[in-house]
């Protein structure tokens, strides 16, 4: 056998090495990203499910189903959101708790989102009737980067928002618990919360907030 032979045959056992080697780390990256995201939608799922069914309160909201509000579907099926986190409008952290007492319609939106912004309107005149003791809106914003509070906050000034505060979830660590759970495709996702933070109807899509078949479906929430 040659040098030459050799030395191509060591090459060639070096090469398989590397490529071995690499294809073990890719494959230990791949397992640990799988195990990681396996974990979430568990932890996510089980999370959720903190509260009783609520047949009544479902049947009280089909009562006054119509079409302004066609698209929401009314659960009540024991998820619970008392838990979930995003920032309030001091970028500190808060969750549904915090509003334990009201009846709550909890909005996610984002200045990217041509829905989102057609809806944000009615969704403030919701809040300037109805934003009481009795009852809050919460609008949650996905926007991120270093700017994203100052868009957010511009947008809400252009359309003349007069009471809604300005949270968000920069992580998409609240709205990906929706997503994990099925609860949200995509923006605006809005929730309809009883006192202790459970589901009790959920829409996806726009909706014309301030329109009399939605303000029937608030004031069955806030009678529950």
């Amino acid at each position: 056998m040659t040098k030459i032979t050799k030395q191509a045959i060591k090459n060639n056992k070096k090469q398989m090495i590397l490529i071995i080697g690499a294809v073990v780390i890719i494959l230990g990256i791949a397992l640990t990203l799988l195990l990681s995201n396996i974990s979430f939608f568990k932890e996510a799922k089980i999370d959720l499910m903190q509260c009783e069914t609520q047949p009544l309160a479902q049947q009280a909201l089909e009562k006054v189903m119509n079409e302004d509000v066609k698209s929401l579907l009314i659960t009540a099926n024991g998820r619970g959101y008392a838990d979930m986190e995003f920032n309030d409008e001091n970028s500190n952290i808060t969750n549904i708790a915090a509003f334990e007492g009201k009846p709550l319609l909890v909005n996610f939106w984002a200045t990217w989102c041509g829905p989102c912004r057609e809806e944000m309107p009615s969704i403030d005149n919701l809040a300037v009737t109805y934003n009481k003791d009795e009852f809050e809106v919460i609008t949650i914003n996905l926007d991120s980067g270093k700017k994203a509070k100052e868009k957010s906050q511009a947008f809400l000034d252009e359309i003349g928002a007069k009471n809604l505060t300005l949270y968000a979830d920069p992580t998409y660590k609240a709205f990906d618990l929706l997503k994990a759970n099925g609860v949200a495709l995509g923006l605006p996702a809005t929730l309809l919360l009883d006192k202790k933070g459970c589901e009790i109807a959920v829409l996806q899509g726009p909706a014309e907030w301030d329109s009399k078949g939605a303000i029937e479906i608030i004031d069955a929430l806030i009678g529950l």
